[in-house]
């Protein structure tokens, strides 16, 4: 047997065994010989397909294409040509194939026939398509939830105004009424009458109180996030101060670690760091010394922050509490404020990529641990695009 012969056995045999379709093709067009997994492909069988114009089962859309791979096959403008084709079975189910076809020639460099190839990908395609559509649907769903949180916001918003015009107009007009009357009275009311007008408008106080938290909440859940660079030491001496400035004779011990940076929003870092501290201040009250420390460390882009007071602390065993809207652990008497201000603080940690979590002991102080992570500058403009 000759060396050519046995190459003609071998090419045979793994034509045969091959789980991808394999034919040759005459330069006419037409099936010379097909193995099986052509046949399985196209639902015929072998005696069917030889002799056949291989074009016959194309679909008849794509028919021009496959007549052009093979005029340019035998131009020898190419050695080689794969496309991507339609071709209907024999039950008449369209299917989508890669076809792979070469041409080859004899010594002399005549055409003698074509091998071609062919890898069924309709379930890819189709798999491909219905990502597609899942892709094209999830972005609709996307634009129509964002518009919905949009005009749910914007409902908020105006809610949110409205309700705080509408408020503040009674309260105002109670503090007003009660302020006239304990002024018109004066001398006039026992101790208890006098005690009744002080509670109205204590009540009117914290209600107005209350108003403004919720209106700081609303507002740092929608604030754009515009980072930078903060230096969070800075705003907590600020913060201190203030404090300080509001009870010039309140004796105070108040230390805070320099060098505390993190990338992320002065407005809303600032307005978590006046909760945190005024909370640390007010339950410091009942103590003959005021006494705060704000340290820190940065760990990768994260900054972990501590805020330790000595003031009454509380039952850790409530500790989740703290951060639910009006929530408290402590009477007003005690140094309580509204119920929101630990919900602001924490809201804005979370926005920043992290948390915070308490840790206390009644009557010995407690400590603040907060976790921010540095936020993307470019985010900036890309938020400020969309406003």
């Amino acid at each position: 047997m000759t060396a050519t012969a046995a190459d003609d056995i071998r090419f045979r045999l793994a034509m045969a065994s091959a789980r991808i379709g394999m034919a040759i093709v005459s330069t006419e067009g037409r099936w010379i010989e097909v193995n099986p997994a052509v046949c399985q492909l196209f639902g015929y069988q072998a005696s069917d397909l030889i002799g056949m114009p291989a074009q016959a089962l194309s679909h008849p859309d794509d028919l021009p294409l496959g007549q052009s791979v093979q005029e340019r096959l035998l131009v020898g403008g190419q050695e080689q040509v794969e496309i991507e084709k339609r071709y209907l079975r024999a039950d008449g189910q369209v299917i989508e194939v890669v076809v792979n076809a070469a041409l080859m020639r004899d010594a002399e460099g005549h055409a003698e026939y074509f091998i071609s190839q062919f890898c069924d990908v309709t379930a890819q395609r189709c798999a491909e398509r219905a990502l597609l559509e899942l892709n094209a649907s999830l972005e609709q769903r996307v634009q129509t939830r964002t518009l919905e949180l949009e005009a749910a916001n914007h409902r908020l918003e105006s809610f949110v105004h409205g309700v705080s015009h509408d408020l503040r107009a009674p309260l105002r007009a109670i503090d007003g009424f009660a302020t006239q009357l304990a002024r018109r009275t004066e001398g006039q009311l026992d101790a208890p009458a006098q005690e009744h007008l002080q509670r109205i408008r204590a009540a009117s106080t914290r209600m107005s109180e209350l108003i403004d938290g919720l209106l700081e909440l609303a507002r740092i859940n929608r604030a754009v996030l515009r980072p930078g660079k903060v230096d969070v030491s800075l705003l907590a001496d600020w913060t201190l101060a203030e404090l300080q400035d509001a009870e010039p004779m309140r004796s105070a011990d108040v230390q805070v670690q320099p060098g505390l940076e993190v990338i992320g929003d002065e407005r809303l870092l600032k307005a978590m760091l006046s909760q945190l501290l005024a909370n640390a201040w007010r339950f410091s009250a009942g103590k003959p010394q005021a006494w705060v420390r704000v340290q820190g460390e940065r760990m990768g882009d994260a900054l972990h922050l501590s805020i330790r007071d000595r003031g009454i602390g509380f039952d850790t065993a409530y500790s989740a509490k703290l951060f639910e809207p009006f929530q408290r652990l402590h009477g007003s008497e005690e140094g309580a404020g509204n119920g929101i201000g630990l919900t602001i603080a924490q809201q804005v940690a979370m926005r920043h990529g992290g948390s915070i979590r308490a840790e206390a002991e009644p009557g010995v102080g407690a400590c603040f641990h907060v976790e921010l992570h540095d936020q993307e500058i470019h985010d900036q403009a890309i938020a400020e695009a969309h406003t």
